[in-house]
């Protein structure tokens, strides 16, 4: 996926949630599945994107991402969240659920 293709996605979808990773990353790999799931079992409207810093550098400058793991999540084509590193699974749902709710019902 090329900036382009990624910034449609964010502008025509309700709501997308990308997950920055990295090689090598120890945080990056056990925290994408528990993020998948979060997204999966309770926002399953969320279009998620994962990108490899490494692999699509232009879209981690596009949206100033420089450390993984990071998850940031668009709702109606605006960022709402910005996640760095430490984020917790419940803590990502509580801030999540109400916008969720609001746009997608």
């Amino acid at each position: 996926m090329d900036v382009a293709a990624l910034k449609e996605r964010i502008e025509t979808e309700a709501a997308v949630a990308v997950y920055f990773s990295a090689p090598n990353c120890g945080v990056c790999l056990a925290l994408r599945p528990k993020v998948e799931a979060l997204f999966s079992k309770e926002f399953p409207l969320v279009k998620f994107v994962q990108v490899e810093i490494d692999k699509s550098p232009g879209i981690s400058g596009e949206y100033s991402v420089f450390s993984a793991p990071t998850l940031l999540v668009f709702f109606e084509g605006k960022e709402f969240l910005r996640k760095v590193r430490l984020m917790g699974i419940q803590e990502l749902q509580q801030k999540i659920e109400r916008p969720y709710k609001m746009i997608i019902g």
